[in-house]
């Protein structure tokens, strides 16, 4: 039987993902990307980063982890883990050729005047496909710890560690925000610029690993699954007291520093609110309806489209019109919520494209 909520609580977390971009793009707290905020002085509207940015991506590994677990229930192996390289890497590698360019060419035009003009063609073409990536991150991190799933699957092929797990209690599964911490202490503190330790601290491997093995091995659990959606208003309020103090007394701070996410309290706020929204969705939304069941089909795809128009018309909008910002953030948000639905569409309908952009074999 299918776990609507599971399916309810990734389509709602990546539109918090399109929000976020939206609100990150302009954003002026010196996080790596985007084109540039409006000013030196307090972007007020800011503050959903730091609401969201804590804890949505892990969520999504968590998620990413049981559905795994459960996928792995009915095929081999080897099975999952084809399917797995055509829904990731696929769309993070050959994709990146036909729709990721597109997505570094208009980041380019944020980088300083003439920077790239005396590059060739082909080279600049190469540093568009690259840098069109964007949020892809995702998916090429999760296509390379699928491995790590077949790994301790093998490890653990009696599963009496995954038995065990089933078992946990209340208190030691709010005590796994430990792990959560350290695998933030993994970050590097001072990352080379010269070096990889820039994009070492952006894919995560082995923070992003503890949620996914989470998933896989204990909220894959329907007891534990039970368990919070009996306390999620607890966790809820705790997660919201821990996320506004935290708020207060760090606006105006990058919050994607390895210092602010190796913080005690970015911690306990990010792994409460996991366990809140995992519970919540549990408990109020395990149910399905006809547009439901279009986003969980579609927001895969979302994810992936979903950039090209925040850098298409963020970009044009900064750098060609005198708007006031907030009509600039009203029209970007209209469009990444309108205009990505249109090319997920459109591409799935294109054979070839729906392959090597979406990573599926057929339309839906």
């Amino acid at each position: 039987m299918r776990k609507h909520w599971i399916d309810n609580l990734r389509w709602v977390t990546v539109l918090l993902v399109l929000l976020y971009h939206v609100i990150y793009f302009y954003n002026n707290k010196g996080v790596f990307g985007g084109i540039g905020g409006f000013g030196d002085g307090p972007q007020y509207q800011d503050v959903i980063m730091y609401i969201l940015y804590p804890w949505f991506m892990p969520l999504l590994f968590i998620l990413a982890g049981i559905s795994a677990r459960y996928a792995l229930k009915n095929r081999s192996g080897e099975e999952w883990f084809q399917t797995r390289t055509r829904k990731l890497l696929v769309p993070s590698t050959i994709g990146l050729c036909f729709f990721g360019v597109f997505i570094g060419w208009f980041n380019s035009l944020g980088a300083p005047e003439g920077m790239l003009d005396a590059l060739p063609l082909p080279v600049k073409v190469f540093i568009w496909i690259i840098s069109g990536t964007g949020p892809l991150w995702f998916i090429q991190d999760l296509w390379v710890l699928s491995l790590l799933i077949l790994l301790v699957r093998k490890i653990d092929a009696n599963e009496k560690f995954y038995n065990a797990c089933g078992k946990i209690g209340t208190f030691p599964l709010i005590l796994l925000g430990v792990l959560f911490w350290l695998g933030h202490k993994t970050l590097i503190l001072e990352p080379n610029p010269q070096g990889i330790d820039g994009l070492l601290n952006l894919y995560k491997p082995v923070f992003y690993a503890i949620p996914l093995l989470m998933g896989y091995f204990i909220f894959s659990h329907d007891r534990v699954q039970e368990t919070l959606g009996k306390i999620w208003a607890p966790l809820m309020v705790c997660a919201a007291v821990a996320g506004t103090v935290l708020t207060v007394t760090k606006f105006g701070q990058d919050n994607t520093l390895p210092q602010y996410l190796g913080s005690p309290l970015n911690n306990i706020y990010g792994w409460l609110m996991c366990l809140a929204m995992m519970g919540w969705f549990k408990n109020r939304f395990d149910c399905t309806n006809k547009f439901a069941d279009y986003m969980t089909r579609s927001s895969y795809g979302l994810y992936i489209v979903h950039y090209l128009v925040i850098a298409a018309i963020g970009t044009t909008l900064k750098m060609n019109t005198q708007l006031p910002p907030v009509c600039m953030y009203i029209i970007l948000t209209i469009a990444v919520f309108t205009l990505s639905p249109l090319i997920y569409e459109i591409l799935r309908r294109i054979p070839f494209l729906r392959w090597c952009i979406l990573g599926e074999k057929k339309s839906k």
